[in-house]
């Protein structure tokens, strides 16, 4: 009765699709872009709902101004934060991507390499 060798070879390679799937690199630009547009709309929508519900008190959202040059809790400051805000979140986002995949691929080598080495390991015996 001969028996398969690899039995579950079609669940081993769904495993491996869903691997190489949840372990793919980050596209740097398009996470960049996303962290960009959150922060933007975050900064710009706050600065208007503080506008909204207290325009005369200027006090917690006046410290962007402290890291957002030309910012203030105005119309207009709220389209300068908006814009300092993608930009910021842009470089977040990019860094993240960047850090994410390097800490991945560098993952994937040891344990590549250890398996490797793993399997190797009685090499020099059967000599």
């Amino acid at each position: 009765m001969p028996t398969n060798p690899n039995p579950s070879s079609a669940a081993e390679r769904a495993l491996e699709r869903e691997i190489q799937i949840a372990l793919a690199p980050l596209h740097k630009r398009c996470l960049g872009l996303a962290f960009g547009v959150v922060i933007g709309l975050a900064v710009f929508c706050a600065t208007l709902l503080h506008l909204w519900r207290r325009p005369d008190e200027h006090y917690p959202l006046a410290l962007l101004a402290q890291y957002f040059r030309g910012y203030q809790v105005s119309l207009a400051g709220a389209f300068i934060g908006m814009g300092w805000g993608f930009a910021l979140g842009f470089v977040i986002g990019w860094v993240f991507a960047f850090c994410r995949n390097v800490v991945t691929g560098l993952t994937g080598f040891v344990l590549r390499t250890r398996a490797e080495l793993q399997a190797n390991r009685g090499f020099l015996d059967q000599i």
